[in-house]
């Protein structure tokens, strides 16, 4: 095999545990000598020993002389876990190749310089625009301390996602609904406005037949209308937390908070995107997938405070000027003002299309 075959073997590794080592990062590592693959491993869970100890714990004694293959570059400080530079050292290892080079400011090239240091053989860069498309949402966080924010929509070709009667079910297909369950499954919080929650009384929770990590669930609610019977407050399946702005019924509040739900009122009448993103960065929550309403994917899109959008499109015309968008508020006022988008992946799914696209980076400069 190639480096290259065994970088991707590295990558393969890291991508299995998509969802599930939030905050940290998601990484592989195959250590090979002469040819045989002689260990390998991957990050399954913040906390729990990292991809280099797995791979390297399994290699042995055969580890001295070898090669490591990490999507990564290692750790080089005490975090939660002994730093892996170290454990490469200290192994016998004679080559490290890494993917991509760490953006925190706790390694940031320490690792590699530790390594080199201590006579190790460092090649970095090999198959690093796979492996950094793995980590996005991770580079994302570590550099904004907020989440990595993907907004979610199901519309009909025409671009509605519900008909003038606010009747929506079902607009795409079940292949579709359960993508989302997927979609879900991998994000550490999920986040959607009161309206939705008064008219669809959602459950927000990844329902998959082999079972699933439920998201925390975020409600934006001005004015704390949330019936205080809703499953999300009521079911006690997963943090809830809503946030609500000044002069809120307080009496409510507490009835509301005696089911462990928290309630973060903000100082000004109005909920700001980029306070409440602010604050679920210092939770330390690294992705954020939103299923709004119109409105609130609005004032995502107003306030350009989005990573990607994923619409399930499907084979339906809705049609009518009362119609709702998928997209609602008062709109740019000159297309040239509207947010410029590339479409990065297009598949079919049922019978629907599953369109992502990403800002274009010449507009995020």
């Amino acid at each position: 095999m190639k480096h290259q075959e065994y970088m991707k073997l590295a990558i393969s590794l890291a991508a299995a545990t998509k969802g599930q080592t939030s905050p940290n990062p998601q990484v592989g590592a195959v250590v090979v000598k002469d040819g045989e693959i002689l260990g390998m491993g991957a990050h399954l869970k913040a906390g729990t020993p990292h991809a280099e100890v797995h791979a390297i714990a399994a290699a042995g004694e055969k580890a001295k002389g070898a090669d490591i293959f990490v999507t990564l570059e290692p750790c080089s400080h005490f975090g939660r876990t002994p730093p892996c530079a170290d454990l490469i050292i200290n192994s016998g290892i004679k080559r490290v190749f890494i993917a991509s080079e760490d953006p925190n400011p706790l390694v940031a090239g320490k690792g590699i310089t530790r390594m080199e240091e201590a006579g190790i053989e460092v090649v970095t860069g090999l198959m690093h625009e796979e492996a950094d498309a793995l980590n996005e949402p991770f580079f994302h966080f570590i550099k904004t301390k907020t989440p990595y924010v993907t907004i979610k929509a199901a519309s009909s070709f025409d671009g509605k996602t519900a008909a003038k009667t606010g009747d929506s079910k079902w607009i795409t297909s079940p292949e579709s609904r359960q993508d989302v369950h997927r979609l879900r499954h991998e994000h550490d919080a999920i986040l959607t406005g009161v309206s939705t929650i008064i008219h669809d009384n959602p459950l927000l929770t990844a329902r998959l037949p082999q079972g699933g990590k439920n998201p925390i669930r975020i409600i934006l609610d001005t004015n704390l209308r949330i019936p205080a019977d809703a499953n999300v407050i009521r079911d006690q399946a997963v943090k809830t937390i809503i946030y609500t702005g000044s002069g809120i019924d307080e009496t409510k509040a507490e009835e509301i908070k005696r089911f462990g739900v928290e309630i973060v009122a903000f100082p000004s009448k109005v909920i700001s995107i980029k306070e409440v993103l602010k604050d679920l960065g210092e939770r330390n929550i690294m992705t954020l997938f939103v299923e709004g309403g119109s409105e609130v994917h609005a004032s995502f899109i107003k306030s350009r405070s989005f990573q990607q959008v994923i619409l399930y499109m499907a084979p339906k015309i809705i049609g009518g000027k009362e119609a709702i968008p998928f997209v609602g508020g008062i709109g740019a006022d000159f297309v040239k003002d509207a947010p410029s988008l590339e479409f990065v992946e297009i598949e079919r799914i049922g019978r629907d299309l599953k369109i992502t696209a990403k800002p274009l980076k010449e507009a995020q400069d």
